[in-house]
Order: structure tokens, then sequence, then C-alpha cells
């Protein structure tokens, strides 16, 4: 076939050059042109071809062996899925993908704790796919949603307790609840009475409450989430407590001026 009806050709289909035998550099930088993916039937391309391959179509960056770092930062740049193509990619590299989306450590082997972090700062779910996450990576996942925990098979206790204070339903993602931690995550978190009022006493309970509401440094927060729990009042038949009164006894100067100040609101 003439060479003027193969270039028109490959025109027409950048993909042709893999059936034409012995193409010109021509035929060939026209094909990457038309399709930068067509750069997989070109043996020992240009720096030219593989440039324009990217310029078409970055994932072509997988059909090049040895990349510039331009190549590399300009796929990267383009789409955090295309770290994927690049073997032994550099901590800058990383960066670049993982400050585009946080999910991008699925392929980054032994990501260092540094990614980790910065992964889970982007996205906290990306904590997903990172095998064993070290214990800062895990506590700064849950500090920004408790939901990250259910990704956790093996959470430190401190990540629990963040997660449980930051919102009570975390305790749903925990497996190995036994009564000492229960009683541990209502001192951080009143409101996971709800999750667990079937499994401690009243006087259990009492106990708890006590170290936690006459600590000078009780938060606020919890002050006003044991007041307004519906799960603890006098009247209920499974933890009847009257709520003011043990404040008067028990709290804090802190904890009673909170109390105060929570009742003043509903008159």
């Amino acid at each position: 076939m003439e060479e003027s009806k193969l270039i028109e050709t490959i025109k027409n289909n950048p993909n042709a050059i893999a059936y034409i035998d012995n193409p010109t550099d021509e035929m060939k930088l026209l094909a990457v042109k038309g399709n930068g993916l067509a750069l997989k039937y070109i043996d020992n391309p240009t720096r030219e071809m593989q440039e324009s391959a990217i310029d078409n179509n970055s994932r072509a960056i997988q059909y090049i062996n040895n990349p510039t770092e331009d190549m590399m930062v300009k796929a990267i740049n383009d789409g955090w899925t295309n770290l994927e193509y690049i073997k032994n990619p550099s901590e800058k590299l990383m960066e670049l993908a993982i400050n585009q989306a946080g999910w991008v450590i699925q392929h980054i082997n032994n990501p260092s704790e540094e990614l980790q972090l910065l992964a889970v700062r982007k996205n906290y779910d990306s904590i997903k796919f990172i095998k064993e996450p070290c214990p800062s990576v895990q506590e700064e996942a849950v500090k920004i949603s408790y939901d990250a925990l259910r990704y956790i098979n093996y959470p430190t206790h401190q990540a629990e307790l963040i997660a449980i204070k930051n919102n009570e339903s975390a305790i749903t993602f925990i497996n190995d609840l036994d009564k000492n931690k229960i009683l541990e995550f209502l001192q951080v978190n009143i409101l996971v009475i709800k999750y667990v009022i079937n499994e401690i006493s009243k006087d259990e309970l009492e106990h708890v409450l006590k170290a936690s509401l006459a600590n000078e440094d009780v938060e606020e927060k919890y002050v006003r989430d044991f007041l307004n729990c519906n799960y603890i009042n006098k009247n209920s038949d499974i933890m009847p407590i009257d709520k003011i009164m043990f404040i008067y006894k028990y709290g804090s100067k802190k904890t009673k001026k909170i109390a105060v100040d929570e009742k003043l609101k509903l008159i």
C-alpha cells in the first residue's frame, strides 16, 4: 500500500499502526498524536513520540521505559490513578498523587508513615487500603471521622477511644467489647449508654459518672450530653438517676456551672 494511503489509514484509525510493517517515524508520530495508547505498538519510540503520546493520553506512561521526571509529573497531574503505571515512583511523585486523592495509597508498596498520614488527611477512608496502618495514622483517621474505625482490622485502644469520643456510634465497629472497655468508653462519651444499657449495672454507671463529673477538667459536651440523655433519668426502669441531684452531690464546680447554664436554656 502506498505511504500516502497508510498515512490516511492511520489518521482514521491510529491503532492501525500495529498492522503496518516497518512504519516510518512520520507514521508513528501521527499514530500517537491521534491516540496516545497506540504507543504500545511502537518499538523504540523517540522522546518526541513518547511526549506526544502522553500529551494525547497520559495513561501512555505505562508503555514508556524510563520516562523522564517531567513525563511522570504530567501523568500524575492528569490523573492520580496513573501512579500505578509508574515503576518505583519517587517520594515526590507519590506525594503529588496523594495530594490529589488519598486512595492512591493502594498503589504504593509499604508506604511510609508520612505518606499514610498524608493519605488519610486527604481522604480518611483511604485507610482501608493500608494493610497495617501506623498508630498515629489510625488516630488521625478516626479524628477526622469515627467511620474510619470500620476499616481498621486491629485498631489501637487509643484509636478506639478517639473514635468513641468523636461519635458514640463507633462502638458498633468494635468487635472485642468487654466490661472494662464499655466503662472506659462511657467515661469519654456518656451517649455510649444507648448501646450498652443492658450490659452494665446502675452501680457501675454511677461509678463512671462520679469519676467523670467530679473532674474539674470535665468537657462541657460531656456534662450537657449527660443532662440531655434520655436513657438516664429518675423515672427510668433501667437507669433511675436524678441527674440534677447527682451533679449536686458529686459534680465539680465546673460541672455544676455547666449544669446550671444548661438548665437555664430550658427556662
